[in-house]
């Protein structure tokens, strides 16, 4: 409780005496040794993030800045550091220098910096003193939440006495004029809510990359000539690329009627839709188009979102090619920033949130800053919601051609916000390619925001900015027919292995983890016995072990494997990952029944490609596990199981109504028919009233939480904890070891990973050199997965795993984070425990590189 009353109050009252500017610290700084030092001076800093965004301005096309980043824009960067001209802040930093000055320290001792929490920290008082100058309410609000959240101001204004009062208010104004004759720009007029969103993240990636290594020196005044230098290393350079390719030329073959219609029909920004089946092409074609549209300068590069982390390696190594053939070879994009993988974290460095330990250092954030990107479509939903950041994905976004790959009709939570995204990336001067095999009329016209009328399959929409509705027609695709079966479990498994043993490649897909854990488990020790190889993909690897795993299945079942297939028969399960974007070759498809979008993406993996080696005896047959349909209305829970968790009892007993009389399906002519019989409105009785009843009271639910995650008031969600998929909710990062030794005396930790490598892991990463730093938080991040909050092992305290704290991030205190990390122990035994050696409470955790993370309720095996 502080004594003075002056600092208790909120009046415009004033202390006596203010620290001078030169002497306001902006930043400090860690040597080698872990000794903290001044860093830059506050005007200096904002300054320095002045010229870094104008950099970066001056890098955008002029259509681009012409709209959206108007001359000033770069004073709202500079302007985000203002409030840390205010005694709160001072006493923080000064208190942490490892060489006190207690003529500063006395002159601040009674402004308590734990009070910063009320007012989100220093952009909290960023935002009251600009607020104060009239320049409208998006300007202030940008300073207010550069660090990610919005701060609360309802108890405080600019001249507030937590603020420093009157005097601390004036030291304020008087560094924003010196900003301004610095800049030589007054501040611009923001015409509107999504633009002040693409401002804030200029205005925070600045910053972040101002406050990077080469600016550490606040004795350099020459640091001007360094911001190009350091906008390069940060990745943000204009791609080179070749001119003049033909589609030929990138991929190697003749384009279809399908891959033309749409590359002629994109010819400017806007939204395209391509409906068309599995493996005709779509990626390729989608990408051929951003390559055109890049070259004419008519967007800035491109984000390829994908439903799921669970697609990996496989289509970043497609864009990749791609970024080979179209790129010259002195061009530093060569490779895309790609969600996994140790060599794209280390390859642009991009200041203090990039650093590893910070928010930004994850690859699958940092991504969609780059020119190429291929990451999940979450972080593209982000940009529209009000989550920590959101903002600085919708700087990234602006521009580009964004791929939206594999949507579908189902998930009408997703779909809420999905529709709000397409819609704010049309005013980004994007142009949206939607590529999908099962979309409904209702969804393409939510989509569009407009009614189509055609009905045709493959079909091409086509929606340019400033231009109506075009349909597109293309050539017919000749059908090929799919033999379908309804089974149970265990004359599934006895097919399975009969079908393998005549050399067969047998695709098994589950719609749970756990499910599919329990198939290999039954399936796996037989199969070896009859010379059977059996492998395992799933979501719960850690990246490593999924990066292994991958490569070798999807390798086997691909184009790459084909002179493998004679060898032997092999049975690969698996979960929803199987289902999307990788190109992989069946010639047996056992399915567990999931809705009819993803039925038809599971048969798209059947004879992919023309394969002269395919075993004599495979036929174009999947079969499905399915309960009876009576059974199922009836009690769904009990009779699908953990797929009634994963998907809407309704939706499969509707899915089950049209495919149980099916002996055969011909695609992709009866794409069209099965998806609109499935979710077309009609009357139902009795047990399907009560299912739809439910279904609907789920999706006005879903709906109305994904509007609120849209909402631009209320609390900023955390990143960890925003809701892009209804599915996916409350997850957390695990970081797997064998053991870990600390070591005082050197100050940091021996850490032995699960392939036995041992680690030499500082307490103070700076202290390594800048690459070493940046490999070693890779590798460590390598050894990470992602699981449902109640199957994480046991939280612990941020003190327990400080020592990580420059190889993850941690969450701040003054925000009140909770550590979006977890730390576990896998003994030889395979068991998982927190690494202050506590159980799960409602759960026994196994895990192994073979069967991945196994989470099993206590008392049973794989219960969820």
């Amino acid at each position: 409780m502080f004594k003075s009353k002056l600092i208790l109050s909120n009046s415009a009252e004033s202390i006596g005496t203010v620290l001078p500017l030169n002497q306001c610290l902006a930043k400090s700084r860690k040597t080698n040794l872990n000794t903290v030092l001044p860093g830059r001076l506050v005007l200096s800093h904002c300054h320095v993030v002045g010229e870094v965004a104008r950099a970066m301005i001056l890098r955008m096309p002029g259509w681009l800045r012409e709209d959206l980043f108007q001359d000033g824009s770069e004073l709202i960067a500079a302007a985000h550091d203002v409030g840390k001209v205010s005694p709160t802040f001072q006493n923080k930093i000064y208190s942490n220098l490892a060489q006190r000055n207690e003529s500063v320290l006395s002159l601040l001792k009674e402004f308590n910096p734990d009070l910063e929490k009320n007012w989100k920290g220093h952009g909290g008082v960023s935002q009251a003193s600009v607020s104060a100058e009239n320049v409208g309410k998006f300007i202030p609000e940008i300073l207010g939440q550069h660090h990610g959240f919005s701060p609360d101001l309802s108890q405080y204004q600019a001249t507030s006495g937590v603020f420093g009062g009157q005097l601390w208010h004036e030291h304020r104004l008087d560094l924003l004029a010196q900003l301004k004759d610095k800049l030589n720009v007054d501040f611009p007029i923001v015409k509107s809510d999504l633009q002040a969103k693409v401002l804030s993240g200029l205005t925070s990636v600045a910053d972040w990359i101002g406050s990077g290594a080469l600016f550490d020196d606040p004795s350099d005044d020459n640091w001007l000539p360094l911001v190009d230098r350091a906008l390069d290393e940060a990745g943000f350079v204009k791609p080179q690329l070749k001119s003049g390719l033909s589609f030929t030329d990138v991929f190697g073959f003749t384009p279809k009627d399908t891959q033309v219609k749409l590359i002629e029909a994109t010819n400017q920004p806007g939204v395209y839709i391509l409906e068309a089946p599995m493996g005709l092409g779509k990626t390729e074609a989608a990408l051929y188009v951003a390559y055109q549209l890049i070259e004419k300068g008519l967007a800035t590069g491109l984000y390829f979102a994908l439903p799921t982390q669970l697609t990996s390696d496989k289509i970043h190594e497609r864009v990749n090619q791609f970024l080979e053939r179209i790129l010259d070879e002195d061009s530093p994009h060569k490779k895309a920033l790609l969600v996994h993988g140790n060599a794209k974290l280390k390859q642009f460095v991009m200041g203090e949130e990039g650093n590893p330990g910070g928010a930004w250092f994850a690859q699958g954030k940092r991504g969609i800053l780059a020119p190429f990107a291929v990451g999940t479509i979450d972080q593209a939903l982000m940009s529209v919601m009000n989550v920590k950041h959101g903002f600085v994905r919708t700087f990234g976004l602006a521009g580009k051609v964004v791929i939206l790959d594999e949507v579908h009709s189902y998930d009408s939570y997703t779909g809420t916000i999905l529709d709000s995204l397409v819609s704010a990336l049309r005013q980004l001067h994007c142009t949206v390619i939607i590529l999908s095999a099962t979309l409904t009329l209702e969804r393409r016209a939510k989509l569009l925001g407009e009614t189509p009328s055609q009905t045709g399959y493959p079909l091409i929409t086509a929606q340019a900015n400033n231009t109506g509705l075009k349909e597109i027609a293309v050539a017919k695709i000749s059908d090929v027919c799919v033999n379908i079966h309804h089974k149970n479990s265990q004359s599934s498994f006895e097919e399975a292995l009969n079908r393998a043993s005549q050399g067969q490649q047998v695709l098994w897909i589950e719609n749970t983890v756990n499910e599919a854990q329990l198939a290999y488990k039954k399936l796996g020790d037989r199969a070896q016995s009859l010379g059977i190889d059996c492998g395992l993909l799933h979501s719960r690897f850690t990246k490593e072990n999924r990066a292994t795993n991958e490569d070798k299945w999807v390798t086997l079942f691909g184009k790459e494997g084909v002179s493998s297939r004679t060898k032997h028969g092999r049975i690969l399960v698996g979960t929803q990952v199987l289902e999307q974007s990788l190109d992989i070759d069946a010639d047996f498809l056992i399915t567990r029944i999931a809705p009819t979008d993803m039925l038809l993406q599971r048969l798209g993996r059947l004879w992919r490609h023309a394969n002269p080696l395919r075993a004599p005896s495979a036929k174009r047959e999947a079969w499905i596990i399915s309960p009876e349909l009576d059974l199922a209305i009836s009690n769904p829970k009990s009779a699908f199981g953990a797929s009634a968790n994963v998907y809407a009892p309704y939706v499969l007993c509707r899915t089950l109504q049209v495919w149980q009389g099916l002996a055969e399906v011909n695609l992709p002519s009866d794409i069209r028919s099965l998806i609109e019989a499935t979710y077309a409105s009609q009357d139902e009785e009795e047990d399907m009233l009560k299912h739809r009843h439910q279904l609907e009271i789920t999706c006005a639910k879903l709906q109305s939480l994904a509007l609120r995650g849209l909402s631009k008031g209320g609390t900023t969600l955390s990143e960890e904890s925003a809701q892009t998929r209804h599915s996916e909710l409350e997850s957390t990062d695990v970081l797997l070891i064998r053991s870990y030794q600390q070591d005082q005396a050197k100050q940091g930790t021996w850490v032995t990973l699960l392939n036995n490598q041992k680690l030499w892991v500082p307490n103070n990463g700076r202290s390594l050199p800048s690459n070493q730093w940046r490999e070693l938080s890779a590798t460590l991040m390598q050894n990470t997965l992602k699981v449902t909050d109640y199957l994480a092992p046991s939280a612990v305290s941020r003190l327990q795993v400080k020592w990580l704290a420059d190889y993850f991030y941690l969450g701040k205190p003054e925000l009140e984070e909770n550590v979006p990390l977890r730390v576990a122990i896998v003994d030889q035994s395979g068991a998982v425990k927190s690494i202050n050696n506590v159980n799960n409470d409602s759960y026994s955790i196994e895990y192994d590189e073979i069967k991945g993370y196994q989470a099993s309720k206590l008392g049973t095996k794989y219960d969820q």
